[in-house]
């Protein structure tokens, strides 16, 4: 019964952000157009919304950990649900996204997502797109802020190790930022696909940054186990079952 009565609350919660994504969407649309940071405005009272109701609706509070940065710098996140691209996003003053290029043609989602200054790339053609990607990031050097990259390429479930992509170590090198590592147990709370959102803390951690100048395959090799050793920290603390145990 508990778990049906929590279901039916998910199912709630996720009917209330779409239509707040939606209402929110036209609301802002007049301002997003013609200013950026009209667009970033919505992106936020959205990110606002989704949170508050998570917490009386669902009893899904979150804690952001670390000092979100609030400089020009690369963000290098664990993915493991659409909580903790909120999470980072929210956290931080100036975040733009490196996106699958499909989200270009989704309402709002797309057209927010280019006005505040996010990168689609085709992942299908994966040289093509690492060189695209950097193209596209150098030429919007203009417009400063945190590049957010997930370095696995997708969203990956609590306690499944997928390896590390090397754009992001591309990406690295060739825009010479610091990157900032993000660790989280987000997909414990809320998974990275059905309907039901566990109640708790979710967690997003920045993580010490790493100096720009680092060689590519030491970086990528440090990025792996800082945000790993930190993930699985977060998870043993929310209480998830890794597979071995």
């Amino acid at each position: 019964m508990a778990y049906a009565i929590q279901w039916l609350r998910s199912l709630a919660h996720i009917i209330v952000i779409y239509i707040g994504m939606a209402v929110i969407g036209l609301l802002w649309f007049p301002w997003a157009v013609f200013s950026e940071r009209g667009a970033r405005s919505g992106c936020k009272m959205w990110c606002r919304l989704v949170l508050w109701t998570a917490r009386w609706m669902i009893g899904l509070r979150y804690e952001i950990r670390g000092t979100p940065p609030e400089d020009e710098v690369m963000i290098a996140a664990k993915h493991q649900s659409f909580l903790d691209i909120i999470l980072i996003f929210y956290a931080v003053p100036a975040g733009k996204f490196i996106m699958k290029r499909e989200l270009m043609y989704a309402p709002i989602i797309g057209q927010y997502g280019l006005r505040i200054g996010c990168v689609p790339v085709d992942r299908g053609k994966r040289g093509q797109a690492i060189k695209k990607m950097v193209a596209d990031v150098e030429k919007g050097r203009a417009r400063p802020g945190q590049l957010i990259i997930y370095s696995q390429g997708t969203r990956v479930n609590p306690g499944v190790k997928v390896p590390y992509k090397i754009g992001t170590a591309v990406l690295f090198s060739e825009i010479g930022h610091d990157c900032v590592p993000v660790a989280t147990n987000a997909g414990v709370y809320w998974q990275r696909k059905g309907i039901y959102r566990k109640p708790g803390v979710a967690v997003v951690e920045f993580l010490p940054r790493i100096k720009a100048g680092m060689p590519k395959d030491e970086f990528l090799r440090t990025l792996e186990a800082e945000v790993e050793t930190a993930s699985d920290k977060l998870l043993d603390e929310a209480g998830f079952r890794h597979a071995e145990d």
